[in-house]
C-alpha cells in the first residue's frame, strides 16, 4: 500500500461536488483553446484524413501473399501515421470486456478506498492512485484521476500496489498483460522486417525479452462541467516503444496529423495502436535518419 503527499482535490471530488465552473489551473491556455471543437461532430465526420485501420488476422498467415499484405499495411499505417486501429489482434473480447470492467470496479470505489493505492510523486512513487501534478510550463492540470502500475514481467511487479478489488482483477490483468506482450513482440517483429532488419532488432533496441516492460494506465475522466475549456489528456508524444489503448467507444482521442487535429474513429472490438518515441528513434538510427511521424496525441474525454 501507497501513500500520497497530494494536496489538491482528486477531479472526481471537483466533479461531484457540483461546481458550475472548473479552477483555473484546469483551463487550456487561450491558443490552445481555439482548437478544442465539439468532439461527438468531428467523430463523425466523413471526409478527410482518417485514422488507418489495420485487420491483424493475416499477420501470421501460412498463405505468403496474405501475410505479405497484412504486414505492409501495418508498417505503411506505421511510416505515415505512427498510430492505427488494430482488429484481429488475438486478444479474445471477452478478456478485453473483462479488463475494462476491472478498471471501472475500480473506479466506482470510494474515493478513501482508493487513496489506499494512492502514489506519492513527489518522492518518485509513481505506481498506484493519482492525478496529474502541474509539471508542464503553462501550469495547467488534466481533467483525469488515474491508476498506474507495471504489470509485465511478473517478477518486476510490485503487489501492493494492484487493487483487491474487484477480486478478479489481478486474473484478468495478469492474462490481458500475456497476451499483450505476445502482440508487441509480433508488431515489432513486423516493424524491423518492414526497415528491412533482422526480425528481432527493433524489439533488441527497446529491451529485448528481458527488460521491455509493459505499464498499464487506466484514465478515469469525470464529468466536467466546462468541457470545452478542459482536457483530460494534453498534447504529448508517448517515451514508450508502443502504446496500445483499450477504449470505450466514446470519442474524444486525438491525433495532429499533417498540421491538424484528427479525432479518432470509435472502431468496434480494436485496439488503438500508437508507436512511442523510442521505437521512432529506432526508426530513424535504422534508416540513417528518414522521416518517420511522431504523433502527438491528447484526449478530449
Amino acid at each position: 500500500m501507497v501513500t500520497s503527499s497530494f494536496l489538491l482535490p482528486r477531479v472526481e471530488s471537483l466533479s461531484s461536488s457540483g461546481i458550475q465552473s472548473i479552477p483555473r489551473e484546469y483551463i487550456r491556455p487561450q491558443e490552445e483553446l481555439t482548437s478544442i471543437s465539439n468532439i461527438f461532430e468531428e467523430e463523425k465526420k466523413v471526409e478527410g484524413p482518417q485514422v488507418p485501420t489495420i485487420d491483424l488476422e493475416g499477420i501470421e498467415s501460412e498463405d505468403r501473399v496474405v501475410r505479405e499484405k497484412c504486414r505492409e499495411e501495418l508498417v505503411k499505417a506505421a511510416k505515415e501515421w505512427g498510430v492505427m486501429h488494430l482488429v484481429n489482434h488475438g486478444i479474445p473480447d471477452d478478456l478485453i470486456d473483462r479488463v475494462k470492467k476491472a478498471g471501472k470496479a475500480f473506479f466506482d470505489l470510494p474515493i478513501e478506498e482508493k487513496e489506499k493505492y494512492a502514489n506519492d510523486q513527489a518522492s518518485g512513487n509513481v505506481q498506484g492512485y493519482g492525478s496529474k501534478l502541474a509539471n508542464n510550463a503553462s501550469g495547467q492540470l488534466e481533467w483525469e484521476d488515474y491508476f498506474f502500475h507495471l504489470i509485465f514481467p511478473e517478477d518486476k511487479r510490485d503487489s501492493s500496489v494492484w487493487p483487491k478489488t474487484p477480486s478478479d482483477y489481478t486474473e484478468v490483468t495478469s492474462e490481458y498483460s500475456r497476451l499483450l506482450r505476445s502482440l508487441a513482440t509480433k508488431v515489432l517483429s513486423v516493424l524491423s522486417l518492414g526497415l528491412g532488419l533482422e526480425e528481432g532488432r527493433l524489439e533488441k533496441e527497446v529491451g529485448g525479452l528481458e527488460e521491455l516492460l509493459l505499464q498499464m494506465k487506466i484514465n478515469y475522466y469525470p464529468k466536467c462541467p466546462q468541457p470545452e475549456l478542459a482536457l483530460g489528456v494534453e498534447a504529448h508524444t508517448d517515451v514508450s516503444a508502443l502504446t496500445f489503448i483499450l477504449h470505450n467507444m466514446v470519442p474524444g482521442l486525438q491525433l495532429f496529423h499533417e498540421g491538424k487535429w484528427i479525432t479518432a474513429k470509435c472502431v468496434p472490438n480494436s485496439i488503438i495502436m500508437h508507436i512511442g518515441d523510442t521505437v521512432v528513434g529506432s526508426f530513424l538510427r535504422a534508416t540513417e535518419g528518414e522521416n518517420h511521424p511522431q504523433t502527438t496525441g491528447r484526449s478530449c474525454d
